[in-house]
């Protein structure tokens, strides 16, 4: 796989490196040493126009660049003359990407002669993996052109009408922000969609896009936009659509993996490299994704530099905020539950607003302890009656994963966004470029499996040079996940487990300090665990939804992949254990029963046997 040089005139190549050249070595002069997040220029410096300086300043609170957009937003700038055009932005997590592409081409757009117009069409095209993403990013573009009014920003995304999508459509969207699946639906469906004029096609969190299966979709798309590389011949596609030949594209990510390159050979030609280091250069061209590029760090002459490919390859180190608090905490599987409430409960008494992110594996997973939170009742009498007690922890809760109803996902969404202090409950669904306010603290009581993953999950705190806390929950069987992590330049210290458990007291307890062999064994431990079984036990709704988030945790647990199922392997875990990190007192093979007795009875009552292999893969 392989992009290869376009084929272009004499006369075309001295104006490309003409402008490249330009932007480059603005970008250079702007761009400020490794210690810190901002650069050390304006707005102005880097070339935008004095009107969006101001008010990216005054209404949206940016002084200056981050370090990443002083060096991509003048690269942006300067092909404005060059086509095609391609860029390939690698900046880590809370730098402000999402300004890096919507900053410049509202800058170009808006010196459009003549004004850009509805009846014009869809100038700019950005591709998001999920709604809420979507939603964020109108969200800041919308912001971004209150200054710019006769430019018109929308989106279409799953779970919305599909007829007043189009209607807008039919309308005119300057700058649509879409979802892979439903842009796919309007290009084969609304003929009224106009994209003739399409200048930009900007791939944010690229590869989440291909991790949520969307490949196939980004390919018929790239098919109708008349922009897909032929890969074996190194011509574009035959397909051609209008002004296809002045499109630039642009692909974002904080991280590079197969996923990146795959989509960078089929929608990238010779694309300029910013924010990667001589390592990530190496990682691009050993896999032979590219084999010629245009770096920020290429000689000052403007010659494109050469990279050989490597025949070992070391894991790419990921770039995290130098103020990020980055801890595990190692617990056996039977106390986890009883763990992750108390240190909730810590937070939450702490002075000042607390807002906090808890990831889980599973949607059933978070369903079961989004109820528990709100729900369980604790007194530190025992005896006392359950009319006299008050909830475990007090906060606001929501929670946020993809089996979620629409409404109640955007619900969620914008509901932590505007709260102070809150705690959601998600699946890595808010894993990726969601920009949620003042997030403290981010607790992974699931492994995220991939290193790439936990770099996308903690990247929701210490955003913008913010302090932030990260706290990893680590089985001892899981423990070896750390020299994963420190292959790739992530180092974690162990939270202080027995010190902690010290500040927990219950009634006729007096103050001890005696030092526990076993978390297991510890008072507090012992206790509050059982009175979750106990509230388990009692609720049947309680009850159900840890059987349903117990076996989708164990099926999911099962579902690592590559070196990772050495280091989670299903038969290291005691089953029963895991049941009691659920609240459940049973034994999981009566788990198990329950659930198969329970889906006889329903195919029983409707009548249907089980479905054919045809029946069961069409509903997938």
């Amino acid at each position: 796989m392989q992009i290869r040089e376009a084929r272009r005139s004499p006369a075309m190549k001295e104006i490309n490196e003409g402008q490249l050249e330009k932007g480059k070595k603005k970008a250079m002069e702007n761009k400020a040493s490794d210690e810190g997040i901002f650069a050390s220029c304006s707005f102005t410096d880097i070339g935008l126009h004095p009107s969006l300086c101001q008010h990216l300043k005054d209404k949206m609170g940016f002084e200056v660049p981050t370090q990443i957009q002083a060096q991509a937003i003048p690269v942006i700038l300067s092909g404005k003359d060059v086509y095609p055009f391609s860029i390939l932005v690698n900046a880590a997590t809370g730098t402000g990407k999402t300004i890096v592409y919507l900053a410049p081409i509202v800058n170009l757009l808006q010196q459009r002669k003549p004004r850009v117009e509805r009846s014009d069409g869809t100038f700019v095209l950005v591709l998001v993996p999920t709604r809420e993403l979507c939603m964020q990013v109108h969200e800041i573009l919308q912001k971004l052109l209150r200054c710019f009014i006769w430019i018109v920003p929308g989106y279409i995304m799953g779970g919305e009408n599909r007829t007043k999508e189009k209607a807008r459509l039919r309308k005119g969207i300057s700058i649509l922000i879409a979802t892979p699946g439903r842009l796919l639906d309007h290009l084969k469906h609304t003929s009224s969609f106009i994209y003739t004029n399409l200048r930009w096609i900007v791939y944010d969190e690229a590869d989440r896009i291909l991790e949520l299966g969307y490949g196939k979709a980004i390919e018929e798309i790239l098919d109708f936009l008349g922009s897909r590389q032929n890969i074996a011949t190194g011509q574009e596609n035959k397909r051609m659509k209008p002004n296809e030949s002045s499109r630039q594209n642009l692909l974002l990510s904080a991280t590079l993996n197969e996923k990146v390159n795959h989509l960078a050979n089929i929608s990238l030609q010779n694309p300029v490299m910013i924010g990667l280091d001589d390592n990530k250069i190496s990682f691009m061209t050993s896999n032979n994704s590219v084999k010629r590029l245009l770096s920020l760090d290429s000689d000052s002459d403007g010659n494109l530099e050469h990279h050989s490919p490597l025949r070992s390859q070391a894991a790419e180190n990921y770039n995290l905020p130098v103020q990020l608090i980055q801890r595990y905490v190692k617990v056996s599987c039977g106390s986890r539950m009883v763990l992750l409430l108390s240190i909730l409960k810590s937070l939450f008494e702490k002075t000042g607003s607390q807002k906090i992110v808890v990831f889980l594996s599973t949607c059933d997973a978070v369903d079961f302890h989004f109820f528990l939170l709100k729900e369980f009742k604790w007194s530190a009498n025992p005896h006392q009656d359950m009319d006299q007690r008050h909830v475990f922890i007090t906060c606001s809760t929501f929670r946020l994963h993809g089996n979620m109803a629409h409404e109640d996902r955007r619900a969620a969404f914008q509901g932590f966004k505007s709260e102070k202090s809150a705690m959601l409950l998600c699946t890595d669904i808010a894993a990726r470029g969601l920009d949620f306010p003042k997030v403290t603290c981010i607790i992974q009581y699931d492994s995220p499996g991939e290193a790439s993953e936990y770099v996308h999950r903690v990247g929701r705190t210490a955003r913008l040079g913010k302090e932030g806390e990260a706290l990893l929950f680590l089985q001892p069987a899981e423990i070896d996940y750390l020299h994963d992590l420190k292959m790739h330049g992530v180092s974690l210290t162990e939270y202080p487990l027995q010190k902690f458990l010290e500040r927990f007291l219950f009634y006729g307890q007096k103050q001890h300090h005696q030092k526990f062999l076993s978390l297991d064994t510890h008072p507090w431990v012992i206790l509050l665990q059982k009175a979750l079984e106990n509230f388990v036990l009692a609720e049947p709704k309680m009850k159900q939804l840890a059987k349903n988030a117990f076996c989708s945790w164990v099926r999911a647990y099962t579902a690592h992949r590559g070196e990772l199922k050495k280091i989670f392997m299903l038969k290291k875990l005691h089953l029963g254990h895991v049941a009691r990190s659920f609240g459940l007192k049973e034994q999981p093979s009566l788990v198990s029963k329950s659930l198969q007795k329970q889906a006889k009875k329903r195919k029983k009552a409707l009548g249907k046997g089980r479905p054919s292999k045809r029946r069961q893969l069409s509903a997938i």
